[in-house]
């Protein structure tokens, strides 16, 4: 029996192949990902200036892109954390916007 990550793959007609490439591309660090992991790292430090903001600063990508044993667990029922399927289900979305269709949520895919 297939697990529901699967079956969502072949219902929309999803390769693997391109879950891979799409994570690689979203996921990749930019200059001001950068920036934001660098000032974080700074304000930790010794004598750092304390900064009186209200709001939080937005999150950085991971840096982590799906890999295909990520996608072998998923598809075969193993257990999967969950930024990795956060990171899955960002792809996958990625490819139904790309298909003209509606983005999913967690709930639906797993």
């Amino acid at each position: 029996m297939a697990t529901k990550f699967a079956q969502f793959l072949q219902d929309n007609k999803i390769d693997a192949r391109r879950i891979l490439a799409v994570s690689a591309r979203i996921e990749r660090l930019r200059p001001q990902d950068r920036k934001l992991k660098f000032a974080k790292r700074q304000s930790k430090g010794e004598g750092a200036p304390k900064t009186e903001s209200d709001t939080k600063p937005e999150k950085p990508r991971s840096g982590r892109p799906v890999t295909p044993r990520l996608i072998d667990s998923a598809s075969n029922g193993k257990p999967v954390a969950g930024p990795a399927k956060t990171r899955l289900l960002r792809a996958v979305n990625h490819i139904l916007e790309q298909k003209k269709k509606k983005p999913v949520d967690l709930k639906t895919v797993f």
